[in-house]
């Protein structure tokens, strides 16, 4: 099996460290002063992409579950570590028909957990979360 590697450059290790070990509900695998590292067999990767809308890069990195019941776990992840989060709930987007939430890391970086059911024909609508979670959602 392949594993997705990101690497994040963050400005408070250990508020990022505290933030991460609750969103995977795991302790790093390396756990250094100036390193950290988690080793996950779940979750498997979902990478899109899109034109850039005001700037190139990482718009947001997610979570994806398989069913209900994990996003539940995530979800409660996600309350754990005490991020601000953005309920959005059943929408339409990219897309697919999904149930989501939205959170951003002690650095802003937005964090998408979901579920999708189904397909559909068109785009649907990505929300507008800059007055939500603060600060510049990029065009997540």
């Amino acid at each position: 099996m392949k594993r997705l590697h990101m690497n994040l450059r963050v400005s408070d290790l250990e508020a990022s460290t505290q933030f991460y070990t609750k969103l995977f509900g795991a302790q790093p695998s390396v756990d250094e002063p100036a390193y950290k590292k988690w080793m996950l067999d779940d979750p498997f990767v979902n990478i899109s992409i899109e034109p850039e809308c005001g700037e190139v890069g990482i718009a947001h990195v997610g979570l994806q579950a398989s069913n209900d019941e994990e996003l539940q776990d995530i979800y409660r992840n996600i309350e754990a570590s005490g991020a601000d989060t953005f309920e959005e709930g059943e929408t339409q987007c990219c897309y697919a028909h999904s149930y989501k939430t939205w959170t951003r890391d002690p650095d802003g970086l937005v964090w998408e957990a979901f579920f999708t059911d189904g397909q559909r024909q068109d785009y649907g609508q990505m929300p507008d979360i800059k007055g939500v979670l603060g600060g510049d959602a990029g065009n997540a």
